[in-house]
């Protein structure tokens, strides 16, 4: 724990953090009201919940390592908690298009703020998963290869010289990007990073902005 949170070197990345986070973003799916869920919800949820499970067992334990495995099993949890996510966003977004379809101020602001919340574990997820191809791969591969530039990477006096991002770097840059609807301290540097940023703060964009504010004009 003190490696993770005190900003020093780790020989291999555990992965506890990244499951408490998804645990978090399973919680909120449960907390959504009934007409904003995808499918059935039990079903949706004991599918991540084995996802995430398996997480444990998928990842080796090695610095350096390529699992195929591990990273089908990552890109199942995102796609999932994606999809579910997204569906809420636009159900929302389509009731509140229908004038007198919302009258239910609290429950839109709850359902705004649950979105919202999901988006930023799905995307940090994401950029863990994506940066550099993933644990096991940012060890191997060259600095220029990585997809985000950290604070530590332009100031070699700020970083310890066998210093890695890990799952909370990227959620941190998950939030910041969600609340800011751009790049913060860390910089996108690969195209692809750039428009999942951009994806992200669309989504959160259209959350808050779209949701919330008609939510405060109907309380109001």
């Amino acid at each position: 724990m003190k490696t993770i949170f005190r900003n020093r070197p780790y020989h291999s990345e555990p992965v506890w953090h990244v499951q408490v986070a998804m645990l978090v973003a399973i919680a909120l799916q449960l907390l959504l009201p009934d007409k904003y869920t995808f499918g059935s919800r039990y079903i949706l949820i004991a599918v991540e919940g084995l996802l995430l499970a398996a997480l444990s067992f998928t990842t080796p334990r090695e610095p350096i390592f390529k699992s195929l495995s591990r990273r089908i099993n990552v890109i199942l949890l995102i796609v999932l908690t994606g999809i579910a996510n997204c569906y809420a966003l636009v159900l929302v977004a389509h009731a509140l298009l229908e004038t007198g379809h919302i009258s239910n101020g609290k429950e839109l602001i709850f359902t705004a703020v649950n979105i919202y919340l999901t988006n930023i574990i799905i995307f940090g997820l994401l950029y863990w998963e994506m940066d550099a191809g993933g644990p096991g791969e940012r060890q191997r591969v060259h600095r220029h290869e990585h997809d985000f530039l950290f604070p530590q990477d332009q100031n070699p006096n700020f970083r310890h010289p066998e210093w890695l991002p890990s799952f909370i770097d990227y959620l941190y840059v998950a939030a910041t990007n969600g609340m800011a609807f751009s790049p913060t301290d860390t910089l996108p540097l690969s195209r692809r990073a750039k428009l999942l940023m951009l994806c992200q703060a669309t989504i959160s964009l259209v959350a808050l902005a779209l949701v919330a504010a008609r939510a405060v004009n109907i309380l109001s």
